[in-house]
C-alpha cells in the first residue's frame, strides 16, 4: 500500500512536492520527487532527525534521496545532512567555509545549537560529521530529476545569511510553481537576523526571490505556513523599514 504525505505528517504542496514542519524550532524541510531521483531541501537539526526524514522521504518517493539542497548554513537546517549519505549536496557558494568540521564556523554552529536547546552530545555529533557541500551555486543551477522534472537552484542572497539558496519547482497542469525560500522568509514570527545576517541586502534578496518565483507561485518559508507573493512583498517592505534600507 502506498503511503500518503499526510499519513507521515507531511503537507503536499503540489504534484510530487511536499514539505514537513519539524518540531521544536518549526523548521521546514522539503521534498521534490522525480523519476528514480528525489531532492531534499534542508536536512533537519540533528543526525537522528535527518535519519528519520530520509526514511520518510524515501518511503514517499519510492526510491532513494539523490540530491540535497541546503538553503543556508544554520544548525536547524544542516545538522541532519550526514544522514543523507550518497546524496549530491548543493549550497550557495561560500557556505562551504561554514560547513567545515574543523574551524570557527563549525564551532559557532555547535555553540548556537546548544544555546538554542539542542542536546550538547547531539550537537557535537552533528559537527563531527558535518557535510561539506560538493556543488556550490553562484548563480543558477538546473537539476534534472528525470522524466521531465527539473528543479532550479538560485543563489539569491545575501540576506538572512551571506549564503542563501532558493529552490524553484516549476509548475505543471493544475500544479503551481513552488519556491523553497529558506529563512529569507518566515511566517511564524519576525525574520531572525543573527550576527551572520546581511540586513542591508535582505530586501533586495526578497526582490530577487519574487522575480524568481513570480506572482502566482507558492512560497515555502523556512519557518511557518506556506505564503503567497503578497506576503513576501509585505515582509520585504517590513525588513526595509526595520533595517532602514531605502526602496
Amino acid at each position: 500500500m502506498t503511503v500518503t504525505w499526510e499519513e507521515l505528517g507531511w503537507e503536499r504542496v503540489a504534484t510530487g512536492v511536499g514539505r514537513c514542519r519539524l518540531p521544536v524550532w518549526d523548521c521546514t524541510v522539503g521534498l521534490v520527487v522525480g523519476h528514480e531521483a528525489a531532492l531534499m531541501v534542508d536536512a533537519g537539526s540533528s543526525l537522528a532527525e535527518g535519519a528519520r526524514l530520509r526514511m520518510q522521504a524515501e518511503e514517499l518517493a519510492g526510491h532513494r534521496v539523490t540530491h540535497l539542497a541546503l538553503t543556508h548554513p544554520h544548525f536547524d537546517h544542516v545538522f541532519g545532512a550526514a544522514a543523507f549519505a550518497g546524496a549530491e549536496v548543493f549550497a550557495a557558494v561560500g557556505a562551504e567555509s561554514v560547513l567545515t568540521r574543523k574551524g570557527l564556523g563549525a564551532e559557532e554552529l555547535r555553540a548556537d545549537a546548544v544555546r538554542n536547546g539542542l542536546d550538547e552530545t547531539a550537537a557535537t555529533e552533528a559537527v563531527d560529521t558535518l557535510v561539506r557541500p560538493r556543488h556550490l551555486v553562484s548563480g543558477e543551477w538546473t537539476l534534472d530529476l528525470g522524466d521531465g522534472r527539473q528543479v532550479l537552484l538560485a543563489n539569491v542572497g545575501p540576506g538572512h545569511t551571506a549564503h542563501d539558496l532558493a529552490v524553484l519547482v516549476p509548475g505543471g497542469p493544475g500544479s503551481p510553481e513552488v519556491v523553497f525560500c529558506g529563512d529569507l522568509v518566515e511566517e511564524s514570527g519576525e525574520p531572525q537576523a543573527g550576527p551572520d545576517a546581511v540586513p542591508s541586502h535582505w530586501p533586495a534578496a526578497l526582490d530577487r526571490l519574487l522575480d524568481f518565483g513570480g506572482e502566482d507561485a507558492l512560497y515555502v518559508p523556512g519557518h511557518g505556513a506556506v505564503v503567497d507573493a503578497a506576503f513576501v512583498r509585505a515582509q520585504r517592505d517590513a525588513l526595509a523599514a526595520r533595517f532602514g534600507v531605502s526602496s
